[in-house]
């Protein structure tokens, strides 16, 4: 299967339903999207995308939004989707924030934050829930799970119960931020905490689900990846109404890999339509902590293939894994588009914390790996000064309390008086 960025619209093959199916990006082997449950290529085991005989443009976008369905957010942009709408929350439609300090000090012409934390269970995953969970009930299922880091998990079980449907969600034992597990116990989840790491516990859910006990819904689920290219169009539109141009460079964390093969494929398609020029397709550039960088590895070495971490480590339980599942689609995304992918300390992640958090921009820690990123690919001169950025920020604040109260400063005690609060305040 060819994943250049300039590759030509497929021809529709015959088990394609309304223009949409599924492909083999190893085989070219093609399937009906919604007769059977799959997650990859029967006859390779490759990972699966879907496809579309007529891939949009921006200029349709919004366009036939049914009457109960929302005009912004992912349904937004559901010519490039597989149902005119989903169980939706809704989700999408976040800020893309100006920081002019942060801008001038790392030092580039534009740089803005697509904060994907203002999503309903406050990370990006929600946008590929609502359509995923579609595509569940498309299929008759009705019990859906997951491995998780946690973001994968709170928005599973909001989705699930929005529509209705059982979740079961395994967890890494003690590695999970307590505001995560929190939500999808809330939200009616059935929790399990493995021992072992998060590549461990997807072992675990991909054995259940080929066993049929539920439906997967990590980003190995090619559905899962369609709402979250959304993300892209939404950078892409509103960056480009603010500047006239689209951003040089996308800087985003790296975890499973889905939001950069995400990304990818969605820039793929609008330069299929003609919609976007190949030349004007974002530099897709990824970030991983140092602790749990496979990515990088490959990258760095010019491998096709990563090499799974069996040890990995790092306060941003985001992205703390070490088998990223979608590398064969996201490195591709890097490389053609002249990326590149980078490695920063926790301690680095941590101070990009605190700097996106001087702007009132809240993130948990995966989130400003993307600005810790950035500033390390600056100080080597990998992006130049006149580059225009974006950075992908992929979860709140309140998502991780602990590591934010760590981050921050201390409460002072003072005394019950107004004039020692005056007097501690100016001392």
């Amino acid at each position: 299967m060819d994943l250049a960025i300039d590759a030509p619209a497929p021809a529709a093959p015959d088990c394609a339903a309304d223009g949409t199916w599924l492909a083999c990006i190893e085989c070219d082997e093609t399937f009906a999207p919604f007769e059977d449950v799959r997650y990859t290529c029967d006859d390779c085991d490759g990972l699966l995308e879907v496809r579309y005989a007529d891939p949009p443009t921006f200029d349709e976008f919004g366009a036939g939004a049914p009457s109960d369905g929302p005009d912004r957010g992912v349904w937004r942009y559901r010519e490039a989707l597989p149902f005119d709408l989903g169980v939706t929350l809704p989700e999408g439609d976040t800020p893309l924030h100006r920081v002019p300090r942060i801008e001038e000090a790392v030092g580039v012409d534009a740089l803005r934050i697509k904060h994907e934390g203002m999503n309903p269970t406050g990370s990006f995953k929600d946008r590929g829930m609502t359509v995923g969970v579609r595509v569940a009930k498309e299929l008759g299922v009705d019990a859906l799970a997951c491995a998780s880091t946690g973001n994968t998990s709170a928005a599973l079980a909001a989705y699930g119960g929005r529509g209705d449907m059982q979740t079961l969600v395994l967890l890494p034992a003690g590695k999970v931020a307590a505001g995560k597990v929190a939500q999808a116990s809330l939200h009616g989840a059935r929790i399990l905490e493995v021992d072992g790491n998060f590549d461990a516990c997807l072992d675990i859910v991909q054995e259940l689900a080929a066993r049929g006990e539920a439906y997967l819904l990590n980003s190995l689920n090619p559905f899962r990846l369609e709402g979250q290219k959304t993300i892209g169009f939404e950078i892409l539109e509103e960056f480009y109404a603010d500047y006239g141009t689209f951003p040089d460079r996308i800087v985003l964390p790296v975890g499973n890999a889905g939001n950069t093969s995400a990304l990818y494929k969605g820039f793929r398609e609008l330069v299929q339509s003609g919609a976007l020029d190949v030349d004007d397709v974002p530099k897709l550039t990824g970030v991983q902590a140092e602790g749990a960088a496979p990515m990088v590895e490959a990258i760095e070495e010019g491998n096709d293939e990563i090499r799974r971490w069996e040890e990995v480590e790092t306060r941003a339980t985001a992205i703390r894994i070490g088998n990223p599942v979608n590398a064969p689609k996201a490195i591709p995304g890097i490389r053609n588009t002249n990326g590149t992918a980078v490695a920063v300390s926790d301690d680095e992640i941590t101070a990009a914390q605190r700097h996106l958090a001087s702007e009132g921009v809240g993130v948990e820690p995966a989130s400003a790996a993307s600005l810790a990123g950035l500033k390390k690919l600056r100080r080597s001169g990998v992006v130049d000064d006149d580059e225009r950025v974006v950075c992908l920020t992929t979860g709140h604040l309140l998502k991780d309390p602990d590591a934010a109260y760590e981050a921050g400063g201390d409460p002072e005690p003072v005394p019950n008086d107004a004039d020692a609060v005056l007097d501690h305040i100016r001392g």
